[in-house]
């Protein structure tokens, strides 16, 4: 470069930096601009030799994605020099502890936590990519500020991609969809996710972008009239009644068009609401309210509004901390018209989210939706055995769900994802709660623990000091809360009945002269044909292994005991005797069960991971070759489940002896006093055996019984059965079959 070209690039920095201090959304004190200065010297420095892709110099990247934190997200001084500092570590030979000893704690924190996230490694696959983004997420534990940047970060790297070769455009752009936009909507940056949506877009689907772009530009004119016409009718009315407001248009984001026009198989043409109004008005917080709803009404004067379309989040605001008024209305030429109605404050949030809203908390005590949800994420990341593919599913289902409110008895407002059922709203108040729910009472109705919660329900939770989880819990709840509280005590549940089954079986083992120890238990395992020794002592724990299989064992094992001495005499070797000792890794977990009902249906092996018994496991739905069962760790895993949910079966390998099923038994007898009352309390005493439903009768002196049950294998039922023959007055109990 020419000293001249040199001379201007610096100009231009020059200019780029005085440019970042004048848009800076907070006020900044002498002491942040020294400290942007610093950080603004150390960075040009430590980058004075490296160039982008572009060919431009490096250090504009650094300014740029200080710029959007500044004034797209709001942050103050600490994040800007930050982000104007978030390279250093990674490119040049300045430490961590450099950065600590010029500057602070603070800055130094923020910058190793975005060096951390950006030494993970790209060319991945899925589950190692679901584990780095577990540990990103872990970031947001020690400062949210981290995420933030990263996000300004990756904005600025989507807007300067186009000197980048094709398939990192797409795989950097993927990745952008697949969990950075997500991420931006959940901290309330919606400027950021749209911009993030179609650039997105952009690169995965360049032609469709650029036909909708061109057909947005062709329509500019007639939108710019049609918004023009419906503004200049709502002006008046405003205008009368003194209110100080000013009305935006705004055209539906690329991205959100595209999605439109997939989701509903309809053409460009066809998508009605491709814009809409933004009124925002100006008033003293004790009239906010009062204003929105009289604009309401001002607009609904003028406008047919849809009554199922209207959006009161003033009244009862997103977790993301969002509040407006979003009415949909009849405009001319029968087209649907989104009016948004917000106050400059609520404006602010939703343009920048986090640094506005805690900007006007004023030291409020009340937690914040951004608090909240922090807090709930520190509780998923609290389970280290949760499989990394499967946090990121359960992240992102909590990052775009749709939010309903329901009440407590009280009257409390709570804020749960669209689909929670009545257990979830139990956890949501506490996992202690969640763990002890015996039942819910919705709007004061007994409903099912499964029971979907609508916006409005009130919801009481009936504990019982007594209640357990039951594994069919997994699939009454949907937050990831909940089914990770649930997963921990079944498996706290499953060890506890170990320790008995291993003491048990101790005592067992000893009648039939053989002494538990480690290649007993290996045995017993093969024997079995079990996994692992937890499945064995379990199994001995719940009455699923009987006292004749375990005497079949030892007779096996004195019987290999004496051709062992046979074979020394006869120096000849039998590979059978061997075979018991061989650590053969065989299983039950042979039957695949597909969805919440674990349907048996047809499938397939994919080739790609091939699958086997055991493994985790989900159903894809093919077009021509039915269900394809993949690992969770597939390679193509991420990319099916972000593209493709819609097409995704929850699968399951089961073993049959630890499946649940139901059995009917009928009872018949003599009316003996007290007899109701002895049947009832053998079948409750019997901890393996859930009532499901029963049913008493007398005629003249005889009694008449039919009790369905939940049990889990044939032993237990044969037990149960054999203590109601012995209470006095039963006659006869036979098990119904059911054709």
């Amino acid at each position: 470069m020419t000293e001249i070209d040199i001379e201007k690039e610096n100009k231009a920095i020059a200019q780029e930096y005085k440019e970042l201090l004048r848009i800076s959304y907070q006020t900044l004190t002498p002491t942040d601009k020294k400290l942007i200065r610093k950080a603004f010297d150390v960075a040009v420095d430590a980058h004075k030799e490296q160039r982008r892709k572009s060919g431009e110099a490096y250090i504009f990247h650094p300014i740029a994605v200080a710029k959007i934190v500044a004034s797209e997200i709001g942050l103050g001084a600490t994040s800007i020099a930050a982000a104007l500092l978030h390279d250093v570590v990674e490119d040049t030979p300045i430490t961590v502890e450099d950065i600590e000893r010029l500057f602070n704690p603070k800055v130094a924190q923020l910058v190793e936590g975005l060096t951390k996230i950006s030494m993970v490694q790209k060319d991945l696959n899925a589950s190692m990519q679901a584990e780095n983004f577990r540990k990103m997420i872990l970031t947001l534990n020690d400062d949210v500020r981290v995420i933030l940047i990263k996000l300004a970060d990756r904005l600025h790297n989507m807007q300067t991609m186009d000197s980048m070769v094709e398939y990192k455009q797409t795989k950097i752009a993927s990745e952008t969809l697949y969990i950075y936009a997500p991420l931006a909507h959940r901290l309330g940056l919606y400027n950021i996710k749209t911009k993030l949506e179609d650039l997105g877009l952009k690169y995965t689907e360049p032609a469709v972008y650029e036909d909708i772009v061109s057909k947005i530009r062709e329509t500019k004119e007639e939108q710019d009239a049609y918004i023009k016409d419906i503004s200049d009718v709502l002006k008046k009315s405003l205008d009368a009644e003194n209110i100080d407001y000013i009305i935006k248009g705004r055209p539906k984001s690329i991205y959100s068009i595209r999605r439109k026009m997939r989701a509903q198989n309809v053409s460009f043409d066809e998508v009605y609401d491709k814009f809409a109004l933004r009124i925002v008005y100006k008033c003293d917080s004790h009239e906010e309210k009062f204003i929105a709803w009289k604009i309401y009404s001002i607009v609904t004067d003028h406008y047919r509004p849809s009554p199922s379309r209207l959006r009161d989040w003033i009244s009862s605001p997103k977790s993301t901390g969002y509040e407006a008024l979003h009415i949909t209305v009849m405009g001319p030429k029968g087209r649907w018209v989104e009016v948004q109605v917000r106050s400059e404050r609520m404006d602010e949030i939703a343009e920048k989210g986090y640094a506005a809203h805690y900007k006007y908390k004023n030291g409020a005590s009340e937690e914040s939706g951004l608090d909240t949800w922090l807090n709930l994420l520190r509780e998923a990341l609290e389970n280290p055995e949760t499989n990394a593919v499967d946090f990121v599913e359960d992240f992102k289902m909590n990052l775009y769900s749709q939010e309903i409110f329901v009440f407590t008895p009280k009257g409390e407002i709570k804020s749960l994802p669209k689909g929670a059922t009545s257990l979830d709203f139990a956890f949501s108040i506490h996992s202690e709660i969640g763990i002890k729910t015996r039942g819910t009472r919705v709007n004061g109705r007994l409903v099912p623990l499964n029971h979907e919660l609508k916006s409005g329900d009130q919801v009481e939770v009936i504990t019982s000091a007594n209640q357990k989880p039951t594994v069919n819990w997994l699939d009454y709840v949907t937050t990831s809360r909940a089914k990770n509280k649930i997963k921990n005590v079944l498996n706290e549940n499953t060890k506890k009945i170990a320790e008995e089954g291993k003491e048990l079986l101790t005592r067992k083992l000893r009648h039939l002269k053989v002494t538990l120890n480690e290649q007993v238990t290996n045995e017993l395992v093969n024997f079995f044909k079990l996994k692992t020794s937890l499945d064995l002592f379990y199994r001995v724990g719940i009455g699923a292994i009987e006292n004749q299989q375990l005497k079949d064992y030892a007779a096996q094992k004195s019987n290999t005991f004496i051709n062992f001495f046979k074979n020394k005499i006869k120096r000849t070797k039998d590979t059978a005797a061997d075979d018991i000792h061989k650590p053969v890794i065989s299983s039950n977990y042979d039957m695949l069960v597909f969805g919440t009902e674990h349907d048996k249906l047809d499938y397939k092996l994919s080739q790609c991971c091939n699958p086997i018994p055991g493994d985790d496991v989900f159903g894809f739905v093919t077009i021509n070759e039915g269900i394809k069962v993949h690992k969770k760790d597939c390679p193509n895993a991420i990319g099916m489940q972000s593209n493709y949910a819609y097409r995704i079966m929850s699968a399951k390998w089961i073993d049959s002896s630890q499946e649940e099923f139901k059995a009917i038994i009928n009872i018949t007898g003599m009316d003996v006093l007290g007899l109701t009352n002895q049947l009832t309390k053998v079948i409750s005493n019997n901890m393996s055996v859930n009532i499901q439903s029963i049913s008493l009768s007398t005629d003249a002196g005889i009694f008449h019984g039919q009790v369905a049950v939940i049990v889990k294998n044939n032993t237990i039922l044969k037990k149960m059965i054999s203590a109601i023959k012995k209470i006095d007055g039963v006659d006869k109990v036979t098990r119904e079959y059911r054709t």
